[in-house]
């Protein structure tokens, strides 16, 4: 099976397989049976939305190399505990997220490693403006 998905990698959308966590990893016994959807070009890939009862093949996002996976959980990092512990609402968060880049913001369609850049100084910015003291840095 293939879908067009965005590839981070290739930078272009791509004809992606479904795959398995056994192919994309293969020393985590505990992915090995959820779905993946990978780049045979470049080998990025990203996950599905699995739990789900409908679309459960539906894509998280586009296709991450390393370097934007790195980045979304760099991102998630600072943005999940602020809207986890309730400093912030998720919504008001990701709608001032949107603002600033000028779209619509979801951490698994950053398309590159320089919006992942770009996003996690926004998410820095905002975490200090919620929570300025300096042992939440």
């Amino acid at each position: 099976m293939t879908s067009t998905i965005w590839c981070t990698g290739c930078d272009r959308f791509v004809f992606a397989r479904l795959t398995d966590g056994r192919e994309m990893y293969p020393r985590r016994p505990d992915l090995a049976s959820l779905p993946f959807w990978v780049c045979d070009d470049c080998g990025a890939f990203v996950g599905t939305h699995h739990k789900t009862k409908k679309q459960k093949l539906r894509p998280m996002g586009h296709l991450a190399t390393p370097e934007v996976k790195q980045w979304r959980m760099r991102i998630h990092a600072i943005l999940d505990p602020l809207w986890k512990t309730g400093k912030i609402e998720r919504g008001h968060a990701y709608a001032r997220i949107s603002k600033a880049l000028g779209h619509t913001y979801h951490t698994g369609e950053i398309y590159n490693a320089e919006e992942g850049e770009f996003v996690y100084e926004i998410v820095k910015a905002l975490k200090m403006e919620i929570d300025p003291s300096p042992f939440n840095r």
